[in-house]
């Protein structure tokens, strides 16, 4: 049995300073936790030997997912409790730990190849909402999740946990100039939505008038102030969802299910 690293090895350093965005622009590589991301980051090596530089696992992880483990390629490090605890942001590490590439892809490729259905995050702040909507957006087909200058980093630990394993499954754009990229994406054949709930148009009208036809990119703003007011008049239609009870607003996450789950159905 090799010695296990400890926090203070090398190797476990450097994985440490992912943990900050800083760090992650550096080494361009992110850190993915848990048995659902690495199993998806895993299944990614397999087309891409590229897709996963290492791990990171307790002895008690190797033990539990010694079947994710098997075979594998990537070369594995066993590392002390407190080791694998330094990697994780969570209150209960699970002492599995990948290191990733970054994974993020120009904004122009957005042109170039539209996908039939697309995210962009206007100053989305909170981490949770982000990696919630990118794992919905993955659920109903999207090609492509685009975090907008001033957004949550989409490889921030809590994103990638909250994204379950779907931040490998679409195209991430980071930090991107949403009021250059949305003409550009207008002018491929794009229909730009951006969800408002003061928007003229009811999401079941969008349906009938067609706007929810392929290729649509849907924009959700900040959750507390919304979409800035120059980016929405960008839009094709600001989309409001109707509501028939006394609720004052619904949750970003929550809104942006129902705007994406309406459109797979349009599409």
């Amino acid at each position: 049995m090799p010695d296990l690293l400890t926090e203070r090895s090398a190797r476990v350093a450097a994985a440490r300073k992912l943990t900050r965005r800083s760090g992650r622009d550096d080494a361009r590589a992110f850190l993915a936790e848990g048995r659902q991301a690495v199993s998806e980051a895993l299944a990614e090596a397999e087309r891409d030997p590229a897709a996963v530089r290492e791990l990171f696992v307790t002895e008690a992880a190797a033990t539990a997912h010694r079947d994710l483990l098997a075979g594998t390629s990537v070369p594995v490090w066993l590392v002390t409790e407190h080791a694998a605890a330094t990697l994780s942001e969570t209150v209960t590490p699970q002492g599995l730990v990948a290191v990733c590439p970054l994974r993020d892809v120009p904004a122009g490729s957005l042109v170039e190849r539209p996908p039939r259905l697309a995210v962009a995050f206007a100053e989305l702040n909170d981490p949770g909402n982000a990696g919630t909507v990118l794992r919905t957006a993955d659920a109903c087909g999207a090609g492509a999740v685009v975090f907008g200058a001033g957004s949550a980093d989409p490889y921030n630990g809590k994103v990638v946990r909250s994204s379950a394993g779907s931040l490998f499954h679409v195209d991430v754009v980071r930090s991107a100039a949403l009021a250059e990229l949305v003409p550009a994406v207008q002018a491929a054949g794009v229909t730009v939505l951006a969800a408002d709930g003061g928007g003229e148009v009811a999401l079941d009208e969008a349906a009938d008038e067609g706007l929810l036809a392929a290729p649509v990119l849907w924009l959700f703003g900040n959750e507390a102030r919304g979409l800035d007011a120059g980016l929405a008049a960008l839009a094709d239609a600001r989309v409001r969802i109707p509501m028939r009870g006394r609720a004052e607003s619904l949750n970003l996450s929550v809104a942006a299910s129902i705007c994406l789950y309406a459109t797979q159905l349009a599409q």
